[in-house]
């Protein structure tokens, strides 16, 4: 007979009804979402969070309830073989640009560029990192140094570095145009999360890598997505987010219709009409959810999209898990004097703390 979340899978293929919501597990939520060392139970109690096994449990509600916005993370239903493809080779000043395909899910192949530094001896094996795009006609071009922003080539500078890197399209840009909800998807975060973690497949594929060795990185749609992908994917151990987020409550001061599009999470409109005393997470609970795991944030003071106040909310929350877990030095916050960038000295500061956390 099926799992539960097998089940949950197909049932969310179809509108939320009322039989649908009857079978979802009964996780409470919880009306601050700030405070990360409380349970709360169904009915209402809280009990103070004061081990690593209690936080367990609150890291399990969060994502929970990340789900009930973004659709439940698939299990084997969808995931068909890689086939990976090279279609292309460039030889580089220091590494080799492949482009590459591969499947995702049936029906749906990705396109993606493979840097392979040349230095790489035989039988030697590097970090692997996911360098995922902003929101960007060209895809994957832009991080791996093929046009757009210079500030926005961490793709490139990664391989310079001697890491093997994958830039794959976001299922709605480059070569991609993928439109999810005809598959049953109800959310693209949710989407991108899959296809984001099958590149993670790709990379622990690879002679070249060692698969215990992983990272993400991205720039505001890419910033987010990094975290959404490590939220759901613990093979992620070093995480690095510019410009990708704040507290809802500090988005837009308080208005999250941005998030609901089709390019997010509908969700929020449809079952939780943008109200933030119905949507039943928040910000500062995924980036506690991250923990002891690095991460890396990169808010700048003068970006338009995340007020950095937003950003300070989580921070503090967070910090308060990250020192639970003993892990205070793997949480870093830089507030540079910029706009929605990722300026250059923030931008080696991010790849020495993932070749810290990577060792």
């Amino acid at each position: 007979m099926p799992g539960l979340k097998f089940q949950l899978a197909l049932l969310f293929c179809f509108p939320l009804s009322a039989a649908l919501k009857a079978q979802i597990p009964d996780v409470p939520t919880y009306p601050d979402h700030t405070r990360l060392l409380l349970v709360r139970e169904n009915s209402g109690k809280t009990t103070e969070i004061r081990s690593a096994a209690d936080w367990s449990v609150r890291r399990a509600h969060i994502i929970s309830n990340f789900e009930k916005v973004a659709g439940p993370l698939p299990g084997g239903e969808r995931r068909v073989p890689l086939d990976l493809k090279i279609d292309d080779t460039a030889n580089m000043k220091s590494y080799t640009r492949l482009h590459i395909q591969y499947g995702v899910e049936p029906g749906d192949r990705a396109t993606a560029w493979l840097l392979i530094p040349k230095n790489i001896k035989p039988g030697e094996k590097r970090a692997g990192i996911v360098a995922i795009h902003q929101t960007t006609k060209i895809g994957k071009d832009e991080p791996a140094n093929m046009g757009g922003l210079k500030n926005l080539h961490y793709g490139h500078e990664l391989a310079e570095r001697g890491h093997v890197v994958i830039c794959p399209d976001y299922h709605r840009f480059g070569e991609r145009m993928v439109n999810p909800y005809k598959t049953g998807w109800k959310s693209s975060t949710m989407k991108g999360v899959w296809d984001h973690m099958r590149a993670v497949d790709v990379l622990q594929s690879l002679p070249e890598v060692d698969g215990s060795r992983i990272a993400a990185i991205g720039h505001s749609l890419g910033g987010h997505n990094s975290i959404f992908l490590a939220l759901m994917d613990n093979r992620v151990k070093a995480i690095v987010s510019s410009c990708g987020y704040n507290a809802f409550t500090h988005y837009m001061k308080g208005n999250i219709a941005g998030w609901s599009h089709e390019g997010y999470m509908p969700l929020l409109k449809s079952e939780f009409q943008l109200d933030l005393k119905k949507v039943p997470f928040d910000w500062p609970e995924l980036i506690g959810a991250l923990a002891p795991r690095g991460l890396y944030t990169n808010a700048p003071k003068g970006d338009d999209n995340f007020a950095t106040d937003g950003v300070k909310i989580c921070e503090n929350s967070a910090r308060e898990i990250y020192n639970l877990l003993g892990a205070s030095e793997n949480l870093i916050f830089a507030y540079p004097e910029a706009a929605h960038d990722f300026p250059e000295l923030e931008r080696k500061a991010s790849y020495q703390f993932i070749e810290r956390q990577l060792k």
